[in-house]
């Protein structure tokens, strides 16, 4: 359907403005060339969990990302969650077993998926929750591939905070201290893992961690599309992943 939706209304590759579908070869392949790895600020912000990416914020991903939610290109969703599951497979690590979870993790049920929740105001002016559906993307493709995989949308706002946009660590911080309060009491057994479109400070992923493990329930790790490269001025940046460069914060 989104095949003859591409040939009944065509429209340029969202990741490179190219060609005549919503994302070309090209670009699709270099999301599938993705190798997941630790990423994240550095040093990390207080509290935040084993961090994983699936790459860097860098063009085509940061373009395929906005039009995803920015604009809402929604058919950008199965890709974009593909990616995400590499990095949730990354970020739970080699004991996660043939059934996807391993150890203890299969035997207390799924990976739940935790996603960033997003403002009434932003789902809203988007028309969609941007973060929820990637979420839902990455738990499908998690399952199709093993791995038992559910979302988790227990995280919510308990405050206004200001827009981050041009906002340091520190304020960032700031103004996200104490603004989720997360919902565990119905949450089944099971490995949580905190989820993102990108990561830029770590200060959300942060919060978010604070307010699982405040309701009892802390995370295992958290994992994002994306993420942009942040370091100590005075030091060179860790290595990384070949594949993986920077991001805005979803």
């Amino acid at each position: 359907m989104l095949a003859l939706l591409d040939l009944v209304l065509p429209a340029p590759c969202a990741g490179c403005r190219t060609g005549r579908t919503q994302l070309c070869a090209r670009c699709a392949a270099v999301l599938r060339a993705a190798r997941a790895g630790p990423a994240g600020p550095q040093p990390p912000p207080p509290g935040l969990p084993p961090l994983h990416a699936a790459t860097a914020y860098a063009d085509p991903v940061r373009q395929l990302l906005l039009a995803h939610k920015e604009r809402g290109t929604v058919r950008l969703a199965g890709p974009l969650g593909r990616a995400l599951a590499t990095a949730v497979r990354s970020a739970l690590g080699p004991d996660r077993g043939a059934g996807g979870v391993g150890g203890a993790g299969a035997a207390t049920g799924p990976v739940l998926l935790v996603p960033m929740p997003s403002t009434r105001r932003a789902v809203h002016e988007r028309g969609h929750d941007a973060t929820l559906r990637l979420a839902r993307a990455a738990a499908r493709e998690l399952r199709r591939t093993g791995c038992p995989a559910r979302v988790a949308p227990v995280l919510r706002h308990n405050r206004a905070v200001a827009d981050q946009s041009g906002l340091s660590a520190a304020e960032r911080r700031r103004n996200l201290g104490g603004a989720l309060t997360a919902c565990t009491g119905r949450l089944p057994p099971g490995r949580l893992v905190l989820v993102d479109d990108l990561v830029t400070t770590g200060s959300t992923l942060a919060e978010a961690a604070r307010a699982l493990r405040a309701g009892g329930r802390p995370p295992s790790a958290a994992a994002t599309v994306a993420a942009t490269r942040r370091r100590r001025r005075s030091q060179p940046a860790p290595h990384q992943p070949s594949q993986l460069p920077s991001h805005q914060p979803g």
